[in-house]
């Protein structure tokens, strides 16, 4: 208690200083934040109020004798802080058994989440409440509330801690005064793990704790004092000994890098690494040509039949990224017909391809239209005033705004009779990398799998086509499998963890065969029907409706289908197993949450049990997207096994960022801590949500 009154009066003496002396004198601004050993924003082994910068991802490495901490931390928000963490308890093994886990360490995975509650500002400090590995086995659950602020370069902490951080119970419980079942912590968890266990919240025995980080006249490097209320007793590594409550620590950054060095417990040294990068501002430079230029002297005063076709689509190919494959032109409207195939920001393409209109159509045009399509499905048609954007693109105005010359509509009636694609049939090839991974298997905690899909196919009108993919193996360590089939009992159909069977010790392996058409079947209405081998596990029949209004935030749909399990024994063969599987889809871009998609799924699943997905979506302004879901079904946690239900994270990449020149596509790594039977959706090869994008644009 009086660590609690001497860091609260501290803090409060400075804020009052802070209110007598001028801001030139206590300097507020935010120099950063470091992280503590867990991973998140914090001193050595306790958190802190301070958030990162909006987007950042710090990826890190920290090791003691006891733990070693693998972890990623990301602002998903201003407000909003998670920490994915993968901890080796060095003490103890995987298992008991070497027949199945070796001499493998004990691994085990976390979830943190903090959420901003209030904003530091002059008077008042930073306020935050974070939980702590929430889900799972809780090898370090607990929740705390806190305090953060900065005078000078001095930046003060002061928590108050439950759970893994309260241990000590250096203070009492507030929420145990309000009501007696805050007094006493549950043990264990619920379920077979990975359930959150809000029951135990803010419960048991609480703590104060805090500290001090001082930002020294040597820019890179920081000092760390912190006071734990952790008591390590019941440690999953074991009874630690604790000499002290007091670490110290230093933060060296170099570059993109920090290098941390610690002393715990009094008796115990730690070091770390992290790598920072943002999210948002993650850009690859380009070797490209610059828009087309337009001199405000020029006037195109020749004719319609004088213009060069020709020249027009190869620089609109070459320098606008816009393969037109059919137009209508008049006199005073002309339309293009095409696909964007590199410019992911949809201003910049349509800057792009209007300034090349601008110059090689005659002044007599006072209309452009450009109707973007997918095979020979028109999605989305833009309208540009042509006299406007010439005066904007000119920089005839004091303030140039090209966007504000064009807008989006769905498509007209006219631009639909209009459309007379040609060369849509063919056959068409394509190349792509993969790469496969799990975390924390027995075998071996990291596990992978790259190499290349090769697709390809023909298509008879741009609508039906019959395609396929074929996926090769480059290398991979998929060979440490001690088992394929796991040994845990379930009263589910083995719908996915027979996974393995599938994907070890084989090379060449047919992704999918099938034979797919789609359409717009009426405004703003989408639809598909496909059938064949439609993904590793399954083949069969399905289809697919989407209705989805331009620039919407929501769009609805559905699809079903039945399938069959094919055999891990002979590809083109298949097992008796067979299930209608199908769901009814909302995609909604929320207006309050900038950039962002929530997905919710409901219907029935692969094992043929009922229930509901959630996605959401973030997407950075690189175009990079983290995403984490959820489905939560009328199976229970003891039939579902270890995991208690489907949950899983991926994070999306824009092939862009990597490429010297302006390109489309991503490639996507999923992370699922634990796949059962339970909750598992048809992997289809196409979505309409996916391929209709260009409706209301999210990824970018």
């Amino acid at each position: 208690m009086r660590l609690y009154l001497l860091l609260l009066s501290t803090l409060v003496f400075c804020t009052s200083i802070q209110g007598q002396e001028s801001s030139q004198t206590w300097n507020l601004t935010p120099k950063g934040s470091s992280l503590m050993v867990h991973g998140g924003t914090g001193l050595i082994q306790t958190p802190t109020s301070r958030m990162l910068a909006d987007g950042d991802l710090r990826v890190s490495y920290t090791d003691n004798d006891q733990y070693r901490f693998w972890s990623a931390t990301l602002q998903l928000f201003p407000w909003l802080q998670s920490t994915v963490r993968y901890t080796d308890v060095r003490t103890r093994l995987y298992s008991p058994y070497p027949s199945f886990s070796g001499d493998q360490t004990l691994k085990d995975k976390g979830i943190d989440v903090k959420f901003r509650i209030s904003e530091e500002s002059y008077y008042l400090p930073e306020l935050s409440m974070g939980f702590r590995d929430f889900g799972g086995t809780g090898f370090f659950e607990s929740e705390f509330i806190g305090i953060s602020k900065r005078v000078g370069d001095f930046d003060f902490h002061l928590n108050m801690g439950w759970g893994y951080l309260g241990t000590t119970g250096n203070t009492s419980n507030p929420f145990c005064n309000l009501k007696d079942s805050f007094c006493d912590r549950p043990g264990g968890f619920t379920g077979l793990g990975g359930k959150i266990d809000y029951q135990r919240f803010f419960k048991g025995p609480a703590s104060i704790f805090g500290g001090i980080e001082y930002q020294t006249p040597w820019a890179p490097l920081r000092l760390k004092l912190e006071y734990e209320g952790n008591n390590y007793v019941n440690d999953r590594a074991g009874s630690l000994e604790q000499d002290r409550r007091w670490n110290i620590g230093a933060a060296y950054s170099w570059n993109d890098f920090d290098f941390s060095l610690n002393f715990q417990r009094g008796n115990t040294i730690g070091f770390g690494i992290n790598y920072n990068f943002n999210l948002h501002s993650a850009r690859q430079i380009k070797i490209d040509t610059p828009p087309r230029e337009l001199l405000p002297e020029k006037q195109n005063t020749f004719s319609m039949a004088q213009i060069d076709r020709t020249r027009l689509t190869q620089d609109l190919y070459y320098q606008a990224g816009f393969a037109v494959s059919t137009s209508h032109l008049s006199e005073t409207d002309v339309t293009l017909y095409g696909r964007q195939l590199n410019y992911r920001n949809e201003d910049e393409a349509i800057e792009r391809v209007g300034r090349i209109m601008a110059f090689e159509l005659p002044d007599t045009v006072k209309t452009y239209r450009i109707v973007n399509t997918v095979g020979a499905v028109p999605l989305i048609e833009t309208v540009i005033d042509a006299d406007k954007f010439k005066k904007q693109a000119r920089y005839q105005t004091l303030d140039p705004n090209i966007k504000s010359t064009y807008q989006r509509t769905g498509l007209s009636t006219a631009t639909i009779d209009r459309y007379a694609p040609t060369n849509a049939s063919g056959f068409f090839t394509g190349i792509e990398a993969f790469w496969v991974q799990t975390f924390g298997n027995p075998e071996a905690f990291y596990l992978y799998q790259a190499g290349v899909l090769v697709n390809g196919g023909y298509s008879f009108d741009g609508k039906t086509s019959f395609l396929g993919t074929i996926k090769v193996n480059l290398f991979e360590n998929y060979d440490k499998f001690n088992f394929t089939t796991d040994k845990a009992p379930s009263s589910l159909p083995r719908v996915r963890t027979n996974v393995r069977e599938y994907v070890s010790n084989r090379d060449v392996t047919m992704q999918n065969l099938m034979l797919h058409w789609n359409d717009r079947i009426a405004p703003d209405l989408y639809a598909q029907v496909y059938g064949g081998y439609l993904e590793t596990m399954y083949g069969g029949i399905g289809a697919e409706l989407l209705y989805r209004p331009v620039d919407s935030n929501l769009a609805f749909g559905f699809d079903i289908n039945y399938v069959k399990q094919r055999s891990y024994e002979n590809e083109v063969k298949f097992f008796d197993y067979k299930v209608l599987t199908g769901h009814a889809n909302i995609y909604w871009q929320p207006t309050f949450l900038k950039d962002t998609l929530v997905t919710i799924k409901a219907g029935q699943y692969l094992a043929k049990d009922k229930g509901v997905t959630f996605d959401f979506a973030k997407r950075f302004d690189s175009g990079i997207i983290v995403g984490a879901y959820a489905s939560i079904t009328n199976v229970s946690a003891e039939e579902y096994g270890e995991g208690s239900f489907t949950k899983g994270f991926y994070l999306t990449i824009p092939f862009d960022l990597f490429s010297l020149k302006p390109s489309k596509g991503s490639g996507k790594i999923p992370w699922v801590p634990i796949s059962r039977d339970g909750g598992q959706a048809l992997n289809r090869p196409i979505e309409l949500y996916g391929v209709t994008n260009q409706r209301s644009p999210f990824a970018r």
